[in-house]
């Protein structure tokens, strides 16, 4: 079973410094029909005008994905992390029993653009850590590229969710397939560009909830820039 869910039809909130579309329920978004969809409980594309950010604040049990699109993230947490997220990296931190953290776009004069993504833990109250790494543009191209994983395989961040991230670029004509073993599900969001996803088009900013089938096949049909999670059957969305 697919259900396509188009950009226009998700959240969104325009605060001047933050222009951010929700594809799930968050903040004062409430959209009952689209709470989450698995363990996938936010999806948000966020843009952050120069030199404005989120200042302090906290989480606790939750799983959070950053994925910059254009521009640079600095982050500071209490665990002692300070650092810059640029295009081509992942970054993981994982809440568990309570972290504090800021998120600003340290440039000047341009804008930063990013997918923030919360996965719900396996386990609650952890201790809290966090992860980075960079994927070069060969790994990502032309492919689906395993950026999260549960096991921290081919070198992906590990998350505490039976849950794998895939992001990967497709220029027009080309093509990728993901298989899907029994009992998973997929949620796939287009960031950029346009792309043919299990015969459907998809534009930048729509996703795909997918349940019920054995592989997904994907081809760019203009610079398509994409994010696939592999979930455990939904149980919710």
């Amino acid at each position: 079973m697919i259900r396509i869910r188009r950009a226009a039809d998700r959240g969104h909130a325009n605060h001047g410094w933050l222009d951010a579309h929700h594809t799930f329920s968050f903040a004062d978004y409430h959209d009952p029909e689209h709470m989450q969809f698995g363990p996938l409980r936010v999806l948000n594309q966020d843009r952050i005008q120069a030199g404005q950010g989120f200042p302090t604040h906290g989480h606790r049990d939750m799983e959070i994905v950053t994925y910059v699109l254009d521009g640079t993230l600095e982050h500071k947490d209490n665990m002692g992390n300070g650092s810059r997220i640029t295009p081509g990296d992942v970054q993981f931190m994982s809440a568990g029993s309570g972290v504090t953290h800021s998120e600003f776009n340290p440039s000047p004069d341009e804008a930063l653009e990013l997918l923030q993504m919360w996965i719900l833990p396996s386990q609650r109250g952890n201790t809290p850590r966090y992860e980075q790494r960079h994927f070069p543009s060969e790994e990502r191209n032309g492919t689906l590229c395993l950026v999260v994983s549960p096991d921290g395989e081919h070198n992906s961040l590990t998350i505490g969710q039976d849950a794998r991230l895939y992001v990967g670029h497709l220029d027009a004509g080309q093509t990728v397939q993901h298989s899907l073993a029994p009992g998973r599900s997929a949620w796939v969001h287009l960031a950029r560009g346009r792309a043919l996803i299990a015969g459907e088009t998809l534009e930048a900013g729509d996703g795909l909830a997918v349940s019920d089938e054995s592989a997904l096949q994907f081809e760019g049909l203009d610079n398509a820039e994409l994010v696939v999670w592999d979930l455990p059957q939904e149980q919710q969305s």
